[in-house]
C-alpha cells in the first residue's frame, strides 16, 4: 500500500538532488552592485573625468584629433589620489593622472603612435614634457599656496623668445605635421589669453601666427567650444596672427 506522504518526500528530495547537481554547471552570480561595475569597467573603455572650466578640454582636443573615443566619467568616482580633475581610466585597471600623461596615454592609443617614427615618437613625448614641466610654469604664475595671480608673457621671456625663434621656419612642432606635441603646447599657450583678457603677445608674432593655426581646428573648437575658438581667432588676429613670416614675404 503506498503512503502518499512518502509519495511527496521522495519527490521533494529527487528535486532537491536534481537542482543542487544542476547548480554545480551553472555560474556564480554575483551581487547587482559588484556585477554593474564588473560590466562597466569591461565597457566603458578610455573614461575622463574633467570638466570644461579645468584643463579636460585639452585631453579631448588631443582625443578628437587622435580619433580616439572618450567617455564622460562621473566625477564621483574620480580615481585621482588627490580627486583632482583631469584623471582618466581604461581597461585592465589604468589609471592615469596630470595632464602631460593622460595626453601621451591618448597618443598610444590612437593610429598615429603606430605609423610614427621612432624619433617623431620622442619628439611628442618630449614636447608634451616641456609644456608641462617648462611652458605651464610661464604661463601661469602661482603663489605658494598653488593659486593663479598672474602670467609671464606680460615681459620678455627667453624660453618664448626659443620658441618663436622656432616656430619662424616650422610650421608645427614636429617634422611630419601637427601632432599632440601641439595640442599640448598650443593649449597652454591659448589659455593665457582667456583668462588674461586684453594681454598682448604681439613681441611674438610666430607664436601668435602658431597659436591662431592651432585655435583655428575643427577640433580645438569641439573640444572648447564655438565661443571661446571665435574669441581665440578674433583675438589672435588682432595681434598680428600672420605671423613674422607673413610680413617677410607679404606684398607689406
Amino acid at each position: 500500500m503506498h503512503n502518499p506522504k512518502m509519495k511527496v518526500i521522495k519527490l521533494a528530495l529527487a528535486s532537491v538532488f536534481i537542482v543542487s547537481s544542476c547548480s554545480a554547471f551553472v555560474p556564480t552570480l554575483c551581487k547587482p552592485e559588484s556585477c554593474n561595475r564588473f560590466k562597466s569597467s569591461l565597457s566603458m573603455g578610455v573614461t575622463l573625468y574633467g570638466s570644461q572650466g579645468s584643463r579636460s578640454p585639452l585631453v579631448n582636443w588631443g582625443a578628437y584629433e587622435s580619433g580616439v573615443p572618450l567617455t564622460s566619467g562621473d566625477l564621483n568616482r574620480n580615481p585621482h589620489p588627490f580627486k583632482q580633475i583631469p584623471s582618466l581610466t581604461d581597461d585592465d585597471g589604468v589609471v592615469v593622472f596630470e595632464s602631460g600623461a593622460i595626453l601621451q596615454y591618448v597618443y598610444s592609443k590612437g593610429e598615429a603612435a603606430n605609423i610614427d617614427s621612432a624619433s617623431r615618437r620622442a619628439a611628442i613625448t618630449s614636447w608634451i614634457a616641456w609644456a608641462n614641466a617648462s611652458l605651464d610654469p610661464i604661463c601661469f604664475l602661482e603663489t605658494p599656496e598653488g593659486k593663479v595671480y598672474d602670467t609671464g608673457l606680460k615681459s620678455p621671456n627667453k624660453r618664448i623668445a626659443a620658441l618663436d625663434e622656432i616656430l619662424s621656419t616650422n610650421e608645427f612642432l614636429v617634422d611630419g605635421g601637427f601632432s599632440l606635441a601641439d595640442v599640448a603646447v598650443a593649449a597652454y599657450l591659448l589659455y593665457v589669453p582667456q583668462f588674461f583678457n586684453g594681454i598682448d603677445l604681439s613681441m611674438w608674432p610666430n607664436v601668435v601666427r602658431y597659436m591662431k593655426q592651432c585655435a583655428e581646428r575643427p577640433a580645438y573648437g569641439k573640444a572648447f567650444g564655438a565661443p571661446v575658438q571665435e574669441f581665440l581667432v578674433s583675438s589672435l588676429e588682432g595681434m598680428g596672427g600672420g605671423g613674422e613670416k607673413k610680413k617677410l614675404f607679404g606684398m607689406f
